[in-house]
């Protein structure tokens, strides 16, 4: 058995993450800046970032000096920019590595332009109310602006996946601080890979896919490939009798005779305990329920009208054959955001790249 499978794992497919990268560069008609952030919300920044080359992105987006590290540590040679705010040591990290800052505060930029002429983004609040320069205070930086000017100004939508009217409301508001500046920024970013699902060809200069490039869509114009999908193997099996439970808490009671097998995976692998007496895994292509609750090692699932044997690989997120538990499916069963689904799988669970998942 090859090394890394005894247990669990994930396949992750380079195939259809590379095919929905390319999808939504033509739809927007832009360059690309893939998201890569929290280990490319799980899959591994590295493997990712390279797979993501044969697209041609403009760069990758990060939030930690760290991540942006790996990857130039990885040969990784195109733009990175650094979304979360920097100051202090945090700047003399992104010289170091070579990195792009997402910079807002006047002392930040000011620490920046001491560093050298060096590009950077300007971060626009226009509604999140998370970071960046708020769209009515642009005067603020007029200034500072007017000194140093940044290569691109971005800002990030709170409800893209929503037909709400906020995106619209937030680009007028990019609009009218980007008014404010100098002379217009060489690159402007708003939207992530939900705006352009629904809304088609980007007016502006890159696009900020993340979660579609992993397989998870809104369900706009185009669908993502699935990328992710979750194996574990069945360690064990044995026969439960009616009215005796299975896990803690004893939450699952068996009604007549039923044959249980347990997963070697749990919650310390990312397999939400939300997911307990809710959530699904596919057996020899049949969707078999989870039985009791996620532990932190191991799960049991109800196989008794499948036939299983030890050593048998169940899938709990992603595609079997035919079948499919979609991270979003998954995700909604559980009370989870993907995003959140996604980036809990955790290092011990190997991964496995692939070209392709039959």
């Amino acid at each position: 058995m090859e090394s890394g499978l005894t247990r669990a794992w994930v396949d992750v497919d380079l195939g259809a993450l590379q095919r929905n990268a390319a999808a939504i560069a033509a739809r927007a008609g832009v360059p690309l800046l893939p998201m890569v952030k929290a280990d490319a919300y799980g899959l591994g920044a590295i493997a990712v970032a390279r797979a993501l080359e044969s697209v041609g992105p403009w760069g990758f987006g990060v939030a930690t000096i760290e991540e942006g590290a790996e990857l130039r540590e990885a040969g990784i040679a195109r733009r990175i920019v650094v979304f979360t705010p920097l100051d202090g040591e945090d700047l003399a990290g992104a010289q170091r590595y070579d990195l792009t800052p997402a910079l807002a505060r006047p002392e930040a930029i000011a620490g920046w332009r001491r560093r050298g002429a060096r590009p950077w983004h300007l971060a626009i609040d226009t509604g999140m109310s998370r970071s960046g320069i708020r769209w009515d205070g642009m005067h603020m930086l007029r200034g500072v602006v007017a000194d140093f000017p940044p290569e691109g100004a971005f800002t990030h939508f709170h409800s893209a996946e929503r037909n709400d009217g906020s995106v619209d409301v937030q680009e007028s508001r990019f609009r009218e601080a980007v008014a404010v500046l100098p002379s217009r920024p060489a690159l402007l970013h708003t939207e992530n890979g939900a705006a352009v699902e629904h809304r088609g060809r980007s007016s502006w200069d890159l696009i900020r896919p993340g979660i579609f490039l992993y397989g998870v869509g809104c369900g706009g114009g185009i669908a993502p490939e699935p990328v992710v999908h979750l194996r574990a193997r069945v360690a064990d099996l044995r026969t439960v009798n009616d009215g005796e439970t299975v896990s803690y808490l004893a939450s699952y009671r068996a009604v007549g005779t039923r044959t249980i097998a347990t997963l070697a995976i749990g919650y310390a692998d990312g397999l939400r305990r939300s997911l307990s007496n809710r959530g699904s895994a596919i057996v020899r292509g049949r969707i078999v329920p989870i039985a009791g609750i996620v532990t932190m090692d191991m799960t049991m699932i109800d196989v008794t009208d499948v036939p299983c044997e030890v050593g048998d690989t169940a899938t709990l997120i992603g595609r079997d054959g035919s079948v499919l538990l979609d991270v979003g499916g998954v995700a909604h069963i559980g009370d989870l955001s993907p995003y959140e689904l996604l980036t809990g799988l955790r290092c011990r669970v190997h991964r496995r790249y692939v070209e392709g998942v039959a």
